[in-house]
């Protein structure tokens, strides 16, 4: 008898990936193409291939995670939207934080604000830093904008007051009005979306919500009726930034909170597996066709940003973007797929990325029309991927196509094709090595004692590279790693967070006060969790702030206590101080400490799913031999193929070898060895 199915759903830029569970157990996995410009097809094709065998009616549960409000910002395919803000404050978006990200370019681009001048209004009214109205709202004003509105065609509006985080009420008058009178255009306030000090970056991310807000209700309703269509009847959760999951009519309100979406799963997998022998340090490493994505886990949990960029000038400058406060898995962000492009760079040297060939067309191996070399032709070429048992055979790879796009690119660079294809592979790890090792010492962190957990389709092929750059000495590789951002929303709990920002020094904080503020944001978040299906059984609370030093610029996010009834001044000072001396090593002498910004997550309980039967097949676990490049060996050696699907718990295995499975293929050197572990994880260790 067939139990209760739960879905998952990762659309990639290159693939698309799904996992099935009966129960508790993995049963099925499938991975197809992202279609561009519409992924909602390709998710459909997916999910019948998924189901070809199973009860559609006993989907119980449907998660997904998806790229489409990054991609909506990045390529500015939202909609017309209006901004409504405090009178002398329309330029707060053009003006920014007044700060350069490269102080000497005399040509500097900055984002352009997603809603031009023309459809930015001030309204004269006035909250002070404290709370106080300086001067009350005239909503004859805002009633003033709506012809203008409506001649704009405004698809969708933000409205942010001047220190809204202290008091609302403005932003709801105003809101209930345009609601009224607009009753087809939503309408987004900055007191919901962030709450917190800082007028740019809370107007930046309330403007970025109103965006896709339109884009991302319209995805969804067509995502809706296609389940429908296809016979499920389950609830649809979607993967927030955080690695939580929220109901599909919060995502709507807040899809901004969906930035990462995606990405963040991929940190819950590693976190997963990296937690099944007492929550070890992990570096989550994904590698897909497109992107690769990196984080850090430490007892257990990914660690949490308070604010992200998105759509940046340049890619991978901090600095050039929009600023989005909202919480976020810490993820770097890599231009490193199997999709990347390699080309002659700088000096006649050779580049990779950080533009990819995507799906469409895809690496030269996939003869869909690419002609340039990408960074899985020269997989191929090194003897890494099987070129007939790609995606387990469905997807058969033009090993001459790879050979002669990889040739071409060496002639310019006077290398043969193996010597090419070698620059190619190395040049992208050591790119991807380089990014995480500034990633951690950024966040105070050494590497070298982590374990490398490795998911993707690409991260298990290049994650020997990257560990033995990093100094990384041990490294995993779990069950059906190619779909595990898939796999990795499974075991997401229901999960969302709260912040309130009122700034006070510590010993001026009004302790009575501040723990109904907290209590308000705990019963919202145990609503939540009640709309996702979860009960108070298993429910946890941790309440968090940020705090600096008087004078400073920026605040260090410090994780307090599970109940509201402790907080005190010190508690508050006795954790900011070993978390400061932590991070920098001292503190500056008789200088108060104050907080800006309270902050709660309300979490359910974590599935705790099984990857299912891992050996398939009692056969001979040994496939043969191929010639298999290695940086260690300077060149190529012969290496030994082995079937995932026959590897027994308790095998061991030496390097040099590569071990096949249907979505990826597992990559170990000379001086590398396996073991099989009961799980049916791939357990490496580095010798030297």
């Amino acid at each position: 008898m067939t139990e209760s199915l739960r879905v998952a759903v990762d659309i990639g830029g290159t693939f698309t990936d799904l996992v099935l569970h009966e129960g508790d157990r993995l049963v099925a996995t499938a991975k197809t193409l992202t279609t561009y410009p519409d992924p909602a097809a390709g998710v459909a094709q997916g999910i019948g291939d998924l189901l070809a065998e199973w009860p559609h009616e006993n989907v119980t549960e449907v998660v997904h995670g998806t790229t489409l409000v990054s991609n909506a910002l990045i390529e500015r395919r939202g909609s017309v939207i209006a901004l409504i803000t405090t009178k002398g404050f329309r330029d707060v978006l053009t003006s920014g934080k007044e700060q350069r990200y490269d102080m000497y370019d005399l040509f500097i681009q900055m984002p352009e604000p997603l809603v031009p001048r023309r459809r930015r209004y001030g309204i004269d009214e006035r909250v002070l830093a404290d709370g106080t109205v300086d001067r009350p709202i005239n909503l004859d004003e805002v009633a003033a904008l709506i012809p203008s509105l409506r001649e704009n065609e405004v698809e969708a509006i933000a409205v942010s007051f001047l220190h809204s985080y202290r008091d609302p009420e403005h932003e709801r008058a105003a809101a209930e009005l345009l609601r009224r009178e607009l009753p087809e255009v939503p309408v987004t306030i900055s007191s919901d979306v962030s709450p917190e000090v800082g007028e740019y970056h809370r107007t930046s991310t309330t403007v970025a919500n109103a965006y896709v807000l339109p884009t991302f209700d319209r995805y969804l309703h067509r995502l809706e009726k296609d389940l429908e269509a296809s016979g499920i009847d389950a609830p649809l959760h979607i993967m927030l930034s955080t690695g939580g999951l929220a109901t599909a009519d919060t995502a709507r309100k807040f899809p901004i909170r969906l930035l990462e979406s995606g990405p963040a799963a991929g940190v819950l997998a590693a976190a997963f597996f990296g937690s099944q022998d007492g929550g070890r340090s992990v570096f989550a490493f994904d590698m897909g066709g497109t992107t690769a994505k990196a984080g850090l886990v430490e007892k257990g949990a990914p660690l949490i940003a308070r604010e992200h960029e998105a759509a940046r000038v340049y890619r991978f400058t901090k600095g050039s973007g929009m600023p989005i406060r909202v919480p976020v898995v810490d993820l770097l962000e890599i231009g490193a797929g199997g999709g990347s492009i390699a080309r002659i760079g700088t000096f006649g040297l050779p580049k990779v990325g950080p533009d990819s060939a995507a799906s469409d067309p895809g690496p030269v191996c996939y003869g869909l029309g690419g002609d340039q070399p990408t960074v899985t032709d020269a997989d191929l070429v090194l003897g890494y991927l099987n070129p007939e048992f790609f995606l387990g055979g469905k997807m058969k790879l033009d090993s001459d196509g790879a050979q002669a796009a990889v040739a071409s690119l060496g002639r310019s660079l006077d290398l043969s094709p193996i010597d090419t294809a070698a620059a190619i592979h190395r040049v992208v790890n050591e790119n991807m090595a380089n990014a995480a090792r500034m990633h951690a010492i950024e966040r105070g962190k050494d590497l070298r004692p982590f374990t490398l957990v490795a998911t993707g389709g690409a991260g298990p092929v290049h994650a020997w590279g990257v560990a033995r750059a990093l100094g990384i000495a041990r490294l995993v590789f779990p069950p059906h790693a190619g779909v595990g951002s898939a796999f990795g929303m499974l075991t997401a709990p229901p999960s969302f967070e709260f912040a309130r920002s009122l700034p006070s020094k510590v010993s001026g904080v009004d302790w009575g006060g501040l723990r109904d503020a907290v209590d308000i944001m705990i019963q919202n978040g145990r609503s939540e969790l009640e709309a996702a299906g979860a009960g108070a059984t298993g429910m946890s609370i941790l309440i968090a702030a940020d705090i600096r030093y008087e004078g400073q610029g920026d605040s260090i996010t410090v994780e307090l206590t599970p109940d509201p009834d402790e907080l005190d001044g010190d508690l508050v000072n006795d954790r900011f101080l070993g978390e400061y001396l932590r991070l920098f090593g001292s503190r500056p002498p008789d200088v108060e400490a104050e907080v800006l910004t309270w902050r709660v997550r309300v979490s359910g309980p974590a599935p705790r799913p099984e990857v299912g039967d891992v050996v398939t097949s009692m056969d001979n676990p040994h496939k043969g031999t191929r010639p298999m490049w290695f940086a260690e060996a300077k060149g190529l050696v012969t290496g030994d193929v082995y079937d995932r699907y026959s590897l027994v718990p308790g095998t061991i295995l030496k390097g040099p070898c590569v071990v096949e499975e249907r979505e990826s293929t597992v990559v170990v050197g000379p001086g590398g060895s396996i073991e099989v572990d009961d799980l049916g994880n791939l357990e490496v260790t580095i010798d030297g």
